[in-house]
C-alpha cells in the first residue's frame, strides 16, 4: 500500500511539472475602469450622434419628398414624373451611400473606433502580456464576452507544425 501511494505521489509531482499556469481577465471590467477609455468612448458616440442626426435629417427630406410627390403626381406628365422619380432614387441612393459610409463595414465609424479605442485596447493589451510573462502564465484567458486567448506563450504555438504536416511551408 505504502509502495501504491508513493507511486501516485511521483505520478503526481510529475504531471504537476507539465502543468501550465492559466489566468482569467475581465477586459470589459478593465476598460470601463480606464478614464481614457470612457473619454474615447464618448467622443465616439458622440461623433456617432452627429452622423445619426445628418442621416435622419435625409431621411426626413427623402420623406417629404415621397409625400409631395404622392400628392402631385396626378397632376405631373410622364416627363415631370420619371424626374421625380430619378430625383427621389438619387436622393435614397445616397442616403443609402451615407449609411454605408458612416456606418457600414469598415466605414467612418469602424475608422473613428479604430483610431479612438485601439490604443486604449493596445495599452490593455501590453499590460497583460506583461504581466504574463513576469507571472509565468501560459494563458490568458478574457472572460468578459466569452472565453477568447489574449496571451498564450509562444513555446506553445504549434501553427508552424501543422503547416508543415500539411506539407506548406
Amino acid at each position: 500500500m505504502k509502495k501504491l501511494f508513493f507511486v501516485a505521489c511521483l505520478l503526481g509531482f510529475a504531471f504537476a511539472g507539465f502543468a501550465q499556469k492559466y489566468a482569467v481577465i475581465d477586459t470589459k471590467y478593465i476598460l470601463d475602469k480606464m478614464p481614457e477609455y470612457k473619454a474615447a468612448q464618448k467622443q465616439l458616440d458622440d461623433v456617432a450622434a452627429g452622423w445619426q442626426k445628418e442621416i435622419d435629417n435625409m431621411q426626413a427630406e427623402l420623406d417629404k419628398m415621397y409625400k409631395d410627390f404622392d400628392a402631385e403626381q396626378v397632376m405631373l406628365s410622364d416627363e415631370l414624373k420619371r424626374k421625380r422619380q430619378d430625383q427621389l432614387f438619387n436622393k435614397e441612393k445616397a442616403l443609402r451611400d451615407l449609411q454605408r459610409k458612416r456606418f457600414g463595414f469598415e466605414g467612418d465609424l469602424f475608422k473613428k473606433r479604430q483610431e479612438l479605442i485601439k490604443p486604449v485596447q493596445d495599452k490593455v493589451y501590453n499590460a497583460v502580456q506583461k504581466l504574463a510573462v513576469q507571472r509565468g502564465y501560459d494563458f490568458m484567458l478574457d472572460k468578459s464576452e466569452g472565453i477568447t486567448v489574449i496571451f498564450a506563450d509562444p513555446k506553445l504555438e504549434k501553427s508552424d507544425d501543422v503547416l508543415r504536416e500539411l506539407g506548406i511551408k
